[in-house]
């Protein structure tokens, strides 16, 4: 007696094949570009989310914490207390009785972009020394000006002189303010920052602080 083939039914007939279900409508690609479109929005929300407003704000907080001065922009006050500027930013001062900064080609304007300083050679700077020298010359007797009294700095509202521009000046501020040039050498010394390490930088005087601190000694 024979026996009936492998997965046939009793009467020898195969049973029917399973058919794929029908599909119906249209399946939506993964590449598609709504989707493309949808992801892009989504990462462009979040960057603007992190970098301009949750970025910043962490940054500013843990700036208050470990540097609060410099987190507020390095500000310094008048004598009663309303404040000046900045401590990183210079100021057009040209009162006889108080140390003069750098020179501006931008009129210290934080604003506006400048060239590149002229060089020692530069006719500019050779004008701008003779018409410093008409002016300064009177307070100095066999006093050469030093290069960064004359020169503007690379930001041109760079506050800081060297003490050697700084000292040269001090006839100067003496005959205006009836202070000897003692005190006021020794009042420029106080205010000198030297290098944090021999030769990385060079020793400077912030100006704006430096007339800050002359102010309460002529009574101003």
């Amino acid at each position: 007696m024979s026996t009936p083939a492998s997965g046939a039914g009793a009467s020898g007939i195969p049973p029917p094949r399973k058919t794929e279900p029908e599909v119906t409508g249209r399946v939506p690609s993964a590449h598609s570009w709504p989707t493309h479109l949808r992801a892009t929005l989504v990462l462009i929300v979040l960057s603007i989310l992190v970098t301009g407003f949750a970025y910043p704000v962490v940054v500013t907080e843990i700036a208050q914490v470990i540097n609060p001065y410099g987190a507020n922009g390095s500000l310094l006050y008048f004598p009663n207390g309303t404040v000046a500027g900045s401590a990183l930013v210079a100021q057009n001062t040209d009162a006889p009785y108080l140390f003069w900064e750098r020179p501006s080609l931008t009129d210290y304007n934080t604003t506006l972009g400048t060239d590149t300083p002229p060089g020692p050679s530069d006719p500019a700077l050779v004008n701008e020394t003779l018409a410093y020298m008409a002016q300064y010359g009177y307070y100095t007797v066999n006093a050469s000006v030093p290069f960064w009294l004359v020169s503007a700095s690379g930001s041109s509202v760079d506050p800081d002189l060297t003490p050697e521009a700084v000292l040269v000046q001090i006839p100067r501020v003496s005959m205006n303010t009836n202070l000897s040039e003692v005190n006021l050498t020794a009042l420029v010394n106080a205010h000198i920052v030297n290098p944090v390490a021999p030769f990385v930088g060079v020793a400077y005087v912030d100006v704006l602080e430096l007339d800050l601190a002359l102010l309460p000694m002529i009574g101003r």
